[in-house]
This record gives structure tokens, sequence and C-alpha cells, in this order.
């Protein structure tokens, strides 16, 4: 939590107002009962009206300004509170923005989010009660008992017993249930993980019949997080009886104190009533920090969990500024005995893999499920780094690049089409923000979507739902490849971005991009041997190696891996058209 407290810097004021005002209430409260044992001694027992109103007018005036106060303090926690939470989500996410895939493969998207909503919202809460309660009631509770002992030393002693006990209860339970929140927070990331599974495959999970299973399966994970938070939650419901038990246990003593002492006639029965009211006003003060307690318990588990985000650095380390221009002669990509391993993975998913690309050429990646394909192709744009050998782009280590000077360079279609809500306009912007409506009609022409995107209304301003959700899978994936041409990059990757085409428009996408700009080096992963055949070369891919390299015709001569991909598909197709 110490590391999160740099958010509240700019709210310094408000963090010294807020627990000032609420100081100011508590010491107004704390003269209630004198006053209330001077109405009791001199207005009631002398018989005395005046002093009745008086005293009465003193009590309205005290509860009107620690009102005032009340409200003033929290205004102040409130603001401090927002401010706080909102630089923390801002900081929070940007530094999730500058987690590699690794990072946040590992870490696990649901995690992530529920950090960014569930967490930051238990911290600020737990900001708010502290700047509002965590001074006001110790400040109660040791004023009450100071108060008591101007009274009446010797029953005073009972508060000297009473309070320490009482704060061996409150802490006691503290430290035990403190461990137990951070076991509910991280069950609250698997039910949400299990809810965004089945959201976001809510049409498989009905195609196969499955929703009893899954209904099954979140149950699972709901009753095991319901039954932890009822432990912990009947654990931290021990503070109040058990503080109630003490305290009335204490008051039940006062007053058989009390009761001797105004016999004795050493303190007057107006006094009694005043320590009575003081100890009343520490059982009520210790029930809130009770609460508070727990509450603090709570955001201290999450504000851990949100520092263990923070305390994730990247793996990848970019260069700061953009280097000198590339040689002429350097080729475009080379992939120097690359190898690569994923975190937490037991094998290699690539290994030595040695490819030269020149600059201008079309380079089609092919091969079985999980050989590899995408893998290499994220090496690129740095999505992943190799582990062993070296990736170099125009000669250059992809590591010594500038972020932006090397996503400006590669542009990539991935496997999944994503679209965000908003226009077509906004999300081809993303390719380049200062494009013009004629560069971004071109891409959608080369794209093959200028005709779906024209028969819309509005055209380029057409409205596009979260995900993409009011387009097609043909649609969305010719919208993702215009978007990365809208950029011109020098290095365009298409990560089997056309498998939702049919195959007369991916003919014709194919032709598109075979006219582009003849410096543009292309990438084209797929599983057709079709999208590729007329590549200049042909890397081929199994369980991670170099099955071949070659063009169209020297491969289906020499490689056995493509022969086989090769001759399966055309099958296929032969055997439709039968």
């Amino acid at each position: 939590m110490r590391k999160l407290l740099v958010y509240l810097k700019d709210y310094k004021k408000e963090t010294v107002l807020a627990p000032l005002f609420k100081m100011l209430e508590a010491m107004f409260e704390l003269f209630v009962p004198f006053v209330m044992a001077n109405i009791i001694d001199y207005g009631i027992g002398g018989a005395d009206s005046g002093i009745v109103l008086r005293s009465g007018g003193i009590l309205i005036a005290l509860g009107l300004i620690g009102l005032l106060c009340s409200i003033t303090a929290q205004y102040f926690a409130a603001k401090a509170a927002v401010g706080f939470s909102t630089k923390l989500k801002h900081a929070l996410f940007d530094h999730i923005q500058t987690l590699s895939f690794t990072e946040i493969d590992t870490l696990g998207t649901s995690t992530l989010i529920t950090r960014m909503t569930s967490d930051v919202n238990q911290v600020q809460n737990g900001v708010n009660m502290v700047l509002r309660l965590f001074l006001r009631s110790p400040f109660i509770v040791f004023g009450a008992m100071i108060m008591a002992f101007f009274i009446d030393q010797k029953a005073a002693l009972i508060f000297l017993v009473t309070i320490p006990l009482l704060a061996v209860v409150v802490f006691g339970i503290m430290m035990i249930t403190m461990p137990l929140y951070k076991k509910v927070q991280a069950g609250l990331d698997a039910v949400l993980l299990t809810t965004r599974e089945n959201l976001t495959g809510a049409r498989v999970i009905r195609a196969f019949h499955k929703e009893a299973e899954e209904t099954e399966r979140f149950g699972e994970k709901n009753t095991a997080l319901t039954n932890l938070q009822l432990f912990v939650g009947k654990l931290s419901a021990l503070t109040n009886p058990v503080t109630y038990i003490i305290v009335n246990v204490a008051t039940i003593v006062l007053l058989y104190t009390g009761a001797v002492r105004v016999d004795e006639a050493v303190i007057s029965q107006g006094q009694v009533v005043a320590l009575v009211n003081y100890m009343s006003q520490i059982l009520v003060e210790l029930v809130k920090l009770a609460n508070l307690i727990i509450l603090i318990t709570k955001a201290l588990a999450c504000a851990n969990r949100i520092e263990s985000i923070f305390e994730v650095k990247s793996s990848m380390q970019w260069g700061e500024t953009a280097a000198a221009s590339a040689r002429a002669d350097a080729p475009a990509v080379e992939f120097d005995h690359v190898h690569l391993a994923y975190a937490g993975a037991g094998a290699e998913s690539l290994s030595d893999i040695h490819i030269t690309v020149k600059k201008g050429q079309t380079v089609g990646v092919i091969g079985g499920t999980g050989s590899g394909k995408s893998s290499l192709v994220n090496m690129l744009p740095r999505f992943y780094d190799a582990t062993k050998g070296m990736v170099r782009i125009d000669g250059r280590d992809v590591k010594t690049y500038a972020m932006e000077e090397l996503r400006e360079k590669v542009g990539i279609v991935l496997q999944r089409a994503v679209l965000f809500r908003g226009t077509i306009r906004e999300n081809l912007l993303w390719g380049r923000g200062d494009a013009s409506d004629e560069e971004l009609w071109e891409a959608l022409s080369r794209a093959q979507a200028r005709e779906f995107v024209e028969a819309k209304e509005g055209g380029l301003d057409a409205p596009v739902a979260q995900e993409g959700r009011n387009l097609s899978g043909g649609q969305r994936q010719r919208l993702t490849i215009a978007r990365a041409l809208v950029g011109k990059p020098e290095i365009l990757i298409l990560d089997d971005s056309a498998s939702a085409l049919d195959y007369a428009t991916e003919a014709a996408l194919r032709t598109a991009i075979r006219e582009l700009p003849k410096e543009t080096t292309v990438f084209i992963v797929s599983q057709r041997a079709s999208s590729i055949r007329h590549a200049d070369q042909i890397i081929v891919l199994e369980d991670g190696e170099m099955a071949g390299i070659g063009t169209h015709e020297e491969l289906l001569a020499g490689c056995e891996v493509y022969q086989e991909i090769y001759y399966s598909q055309f099958a296929k197709q032969n055997a439709v058209q039968n």
C-alpha cells in the first residue's frame, strides 16, 4: 500500500483537511456528556430552567457545528479517494500497456481486469474511510478516557482496562483475516475467468450443448468463493459481538462503581451519566473502528495485489531514439538461427530458424496447426523476443528499434479480426492518424472492402459495434487488412487473415497485395497452399522447425511436408468439383 500512496500526492490538502474536520467534529462530540451532566446536576437537580435552555442551546450548536464539520470532512475525503483511484487506474493501465505479451499471458486477462476494477474500488473505499474515521475513532476513544479521568480517576480505571482489551480483539481478528481476504480476491479472479470464458464462448457452448456442464463448473468456482467469503465473514463478524460484550460488561461495572461513588458523595449523578455516555461513545467508535479495520484489511489485501502488478517489469527493453537509416543493400528481414520458447512452456515453439528475406519479396509461411507460423511472424513487431539467435530488420536487431519506429515499419493483421466500437473511419485511422479520406478509400479498395463500406449508410462514418459484431467475419477481416494498409508499412504481415474470405475475394486480395509498392515486403501466413503458392519463397514449418524453404515448384518437387499439405487440399477441391 505504501507504494500506492504516491498517487495521493496531488491531494495533500484534502488528506489533511478531511481528518482535521473529523477531529473537530469529535472534539465537539466529547463536550456533549459534560453539557448533559450540567443539565442533570444544575438544571434538573437545581430546578433551573434557564440552565436547561442555555445548555440545550449549546447542545444544538454543538450538533450543527459537528454536522458542518462532518459534511466538510466527507467532501474532502471523497475528493481525495476518487482522485487517488482515478490516478491509480491510469497508472495501472499505462503500466499494463508497457508489458510484453509474455507478461500478459503469464498474469492472465481476468486477473488484470479484477485488479483494474474490484481491487482498485476496494482500495478507494479504504482510503475514503481511513481519511474519515481512522483518526476520529481513536481520538474519541482516548479523548473519552481522558475526559473520564477529569470526572473521577477511580471510575476511569475501568476505561484503562477496557480499551487495551478491545484493541487486542480488534487487531487480533484483523491479523487473522488479512491473508484470508487475499484468498477471497484470488477466488474472485477464478470466478471472473470462468464468466469471461462462458460469455466469449457462448455460441460454442450452446452449439455443443454444454450449458449444464458449464453451469456446474461455474457453480463449483462460485461455491468455493462463497464458502471462503462466509468463513472470513464469520471471523470478521466476531468483532462486533465480542466488542459489545466487553463494553457492556465494562458499562455494568462502571454503573456499579458510579453508584458507589455517588453514595459516597464523591461524584454527582450527572457525572455518572457523563461516564456512561463516554463509555457509549467508546462502544460506538470501536464498532466503527472494527468495521473500518475489516475494510482496511480488504483494501490492504487488494493494494498488495495491485502492487504485485506494478512490480512486474516488461521483459522487453526498447531503444529510446530512432537510429540512422538502414543500408540500402541490407535484407528486409533476417532470422539468424532463432529459437523461441514461451514462458512456462516445456519445449521450444521454434528451433533454429534461419531465413533471409530481400526487400520487396513476398514470403509465404505454411505448416500444420501448432507448427509455429504465428510465433515466427510475431517476433517481427516484437510481440515476443527470440530466446536464442537474432531477428533483424533492415540489418538491425529488432531490439535496437524504438517502439514507435518499429511499429510504423511493421504492419500486422492478426488471426482474430479485432475491431473497436466507433466508426469505420475511426478504426481505419488506427493505421495512421493523419490519413486522408482518399488514402482510406484506397486501402479499402486493396482490401476488397470498398464495395460493402460504400453500401453502408454513412460510408466511412458507418457505426462499428463492439468487436465488430454488426459485421460478418469476412467484412471484419477485410477492414483489419485495410487498417494495416493505411499505415503503408514497409513490412506487411497477414497472419491467416483471409480465412473467412471466399476464394474469389481472396484471389482479388492477393492480386491487390502484389500491386503494393515494390519495396513492400509481405509475409502471408496461411493454411491454404493456394494463398501462398505465388510467393517468392515459401517457408514450411513442422513442429517449430523448418521442413523446407523455396518456391512452390521447388517445394513441390523436394519437400514431403509441403507435398502432403498441397495434394491433400487440392484433392479435396477436386472431389468437391466432381
